[in-house]
């Protein structure tokens, strides 16, 4: 059965509903146990103590000390160079920090076969899994994404050792805000053909 709790307006699940049919909630409660326990005991905590009182700079610094990390990695991609330099060293206060840009090994894409940004010549071409082997040499604990491509961010999660939080999500139009388009009546209606409430603006 397919599963569609963003149209959902009950969500009763708020009031302790199981809406699954799966026993998802039987499956899911035995595997909260050893790390996955500790990341959600400490999420938890910071809700409840820092809700609307800190920004998620902040919160991934909270989250890192109450897990006990020392060693933290970040993947950032080279256009966010100057926030990545500011925030590698706001975490080097607390932290031994590992950051690696996204054109790590300064891998061809014509090694590769991979379409060009700028046409002819040579182009470096981003390399998440590199990143990750990276961070992964230096056995980090916390691996931090700062704004990966679509699709890179997938293979950088997807190589990466160490769990992975996201703390910018590139969007070149929107400066770095994906929810932009669903705050913006624009692109809702002439981008998505969506209305103002969600509904289909279309016939």
């Amino acid at each position: 059965m397919r599963k569609a709790c963003a149209l959902c307006d009950d969500k009763k699940c708020y009031e302790g509903k199981d809406c699954t049919e799966e026993n998802i909630a039987l499956k899911t409660k035995d595997m909260y146990k050893g790390k996955n326990y500790e990341i959600m005991k400490t999420a938890c905590h910071i809700e409840a103590e820092y809700y609307m009182k800190k920004t998620r700079l902040e919160e991934l610094v909270l989250f890192s000390k109450k897990m006990n990390y020392k060693r933290l990695g970040m993947a950032f991609c080279i256009g966010l160079e100057n926030e990545a330099k500011i925030i590698h060293k706001i975490l080097a206060k607390e932290f031994e920090v590992h950051s690696v840009c996204c054109k790590v090994c300064g891998i061809n894409k014509d090694d590769y076969g991979l379409q060009k940004l700028h046409g002819e010549g040579f182009e470096a071409a981003c390399d998440p899994i590199g990143q990750a082997n990276v961070l992964n040499n230096e056995q980090t604990e916390l691996n931090i994404i700062l704004g990966l491509c679509i699709g890179h961010d997938i293979l950088f999660t997807k190589h990466s050792e160490a769990p992975v939080t996201t703390l910018a999500v590139k969007d070149r139009v929107l400066t770095h805000n994906p929810l932009g388009a669903v705050y913006s009546n624009y692109y809702l209606e002439k981008k998505f053909s969506i209305g103002k409430s969600g509904t289909s603006s279309e016939g």
